[in-house]
Order: structure tokens, then C-alpha cells, then sequence
């Protein structure tokens, strides 16, 4: 986990060093200091810093893994990352219908009330791929 707490860390610092060029060069202009882009930038270093200090905490209470060791190998974090599909439809099905409920949504809300049914059809389609015969609901 310290591997993830000094990325945040550094990425926060840098937002920092965004946020005070972007203050000083929005002072500059006639109509002041920009808020919206100065809160978001300050907004966004304060979420990197949180989630850094979390990782920082939860490395500290948790055994060390094998990236945070520098001299680590590659072979030492193998393991089964999980099951995944070989051949599967309902992830196409599943994006068409984000699509077609964004195109929707910049459209006309009556096109995201007719276009809904195939994201729903697609997150249980994709979410019950393998329940078939005696594991089915």
C-alpha cells in the first residue's frame, strides 16, 4: 500500500502546484479569481491527500506485499485474478445500451424511457450469464 499512498501523494502535490498557478494567473485577469476552477482544483488535491492517507493507514496495518518491496518479483503477486467470460454478448449489449441511455439523455428523456429496457437487459444478462439448469433463480 505504499506504493498507492506515494502516488496519491505525489499526484495531490501536483494538483497543489496547479492550483497555485491557476489562482495566479486567473488574479491576473480583469474579472478576478475564478472559483469554480480554483475549488475544483483545491477540491480535487483534498480527495488525492485523503485517499493517500488512507492507503498510507491501511499499509501500515496490513502485512507488506510484495510490491512494496523493492527488490520484488513479477512472479511472487501471481494468483488467480478471477473468472472471466471467453466468448460473452452481454458486455456489447451492456455498452450499446449506455449508449443508447446517454444519446438518450442529451437527446430527449423520452428516448432514455424507450432505450432503458436494453441496459436493463444488459446488466442482468451479464449479470446471470452462468446461472443455467440447477443454478439458475
Amino acid at each position: 500500500m505504499k506504493t498507492e499512498a506515494k502516488l496519491f501523494y505525489g499526484i495531490g502535490l501536483f494538483i497543489l502546484l496547479m492550483f497555485g498557478i491557476y489562482t495566479f494567473f486567473t488574479m491576473r485577469d480583469a474579472r478576478g479569481i475564478e472559483p469554480v476552477g480554483v475549488a475544483g482544483l483545491l477540491l480535487t488535491a483534498g480527495l488525492c491527500f485523503m485517499c493517500g492517507f488512507f492507503f498510507s493507514l491501511s499499509g501500515k496495518k496490513s502485512d507488506p506485499r510484495p510490491d512494496d518491496n523493492p527488490d520484488g518479483e513479477i512472479d511472487e503477486v501471481e494468483g488467480d485474478f478471477g473468472f472471466f467470460a471467453p466468448h460473452s454478448w452481454w458486455p456489447l449489449i451492456l455498452g450499446f445500451g449506455c449508449a443508447l441511455v446517454m444519446f438518450g439523455a442529451a437527446i430527449g428523456w423520452w428516448v432514455v424511457i424507450i432505450t432503458m429496457p436494453v441496459l436493463v437487459i444488459g446488466v442482468i444478462g451479464w449479470t446471470f450469464e452462468f446461472f443455467r439448469g440447477e443454478e439458475s433463480i
